[in-house]
């Protein structure tokens, strides 16, 4: 596999930039997010959804076009049952989603990390969700403490991830 391009930018340079915003339109996301997916930074306009253990809504979202966005999804941090497995991972990349963080567990690790999209999640496990029908779609989240909402924008590179109201120049 050849070696990544360098990001067009660098989160640590937008912390740099921003490290005195006190509006709320600059926000970081805590260090606890691992990383999976052959892209290993990216970033877009945000869609949100928000579901416990049902990963009906991520399909979904998943399956349609992207368009170069991310996906949020607030799994409420759970780690019982995976939101995101390979065949998602899969339609994401195929789909055109830049991206995928999800506030919960993703499984089949190698299908993942085939996938070409930029996957961040908590931890693996290998039970998958009970598909309920339940889960919202473009609401406000709450990532780790950290509000996410529809529209914003979302910059994920090696250092960690940032969360704009809007673009950020690189």
């Amino acid at each position: 596999m050849a070696a990544a391009c360098p990001p067009a930018f660098s989160t640590c340079d937008f912390c740099d930039a921003h490290k005195g915003d006190t509006s709320g339109a600059f926000r970081v996301l805590p260090p606890v997010f691992r990383h999976f997916g052959v892209v290993a930074a990216f970033a877009g306009p945000v869609v949100t959804v928000k579901c416990h253990e049902d990963n009906t809504q991520v399909k979904a979202a998943l399956e349609s076009p992207g368009e170069g966005r991310v996906l949020v999804v607030d799994g409420g941090g759970s780690l019982r049952r995976a939101l995101v497995g390979g065949n998602i991972a899969a339609a994401a990349a195929r789909n055109g989603w830049a991206g995928v963080v999800v506030d919960g567990c993703v499984r089949d690790v190698a299908e993942l990390n085939a996938a070409a999209v930029g996957i961040r999640a908590l931890a693996l496990i290998p039970l998958p969700t009970e598909r309920r029908g339940e889960g919202q779609r473009d609401v406000a989240v709450q990532i780790q403490g950290v509000w996410v909402r529809p529209g914003d924008w979302l910059y994920a590179d090696a250092d960690g991830i940032v969360v704009s109201a809007g673009p950020l120049a690189a």
